[in-house]
């Protein structure tokens, strides 16, 4: 297994997070477990069931580190760089939506 480089910003982490997201399938299961993170909050907010929160870690963890086992092949950098992978997740879902990153 390689072992992932040191970062100090999430400047200089993010062409490498992007490197380790290349395939598409992986990226789409990114943006479904993203998109379905906010589908879960904001049902929860306007429904006041904050039981439903829980669930938050599985479904955007879940459906990303399916992707990276299954398709990319690698391990997500959430281990090493956890603030900087979720940073990064969301970063990824807004360059997706805008066109940026193909998906």
């Amino acid at each position: 297994m390689k072992s992932t480089p040191e970062f100090t910003s999430f400047k200089r982490f993010y062409p490498y997070y992007l490197k380790e997201h290349r395939n598409v399938t992986c990226r789409r299961l990114h943006f479904v477990g993203s998109s379905l993170v906010l589908i879960i909050i904001l049902y929860a907010l306007f429904n006041q069931q904050f039981m439903l929160l829980w669930l938050l870690p599985i479904v955007g963890y879940g459906f990303a580190w399916v992707g990276h086992y299954f398709f990319e092949k690698n391990r997500p950098a959430t281990f090493k760089y956890p603030f900087y992978s979720l940073w990064g997740d969301w970063v990824m879902f807004k360059d997706m939506l805008v066109g940026k990153i193909k998906w």
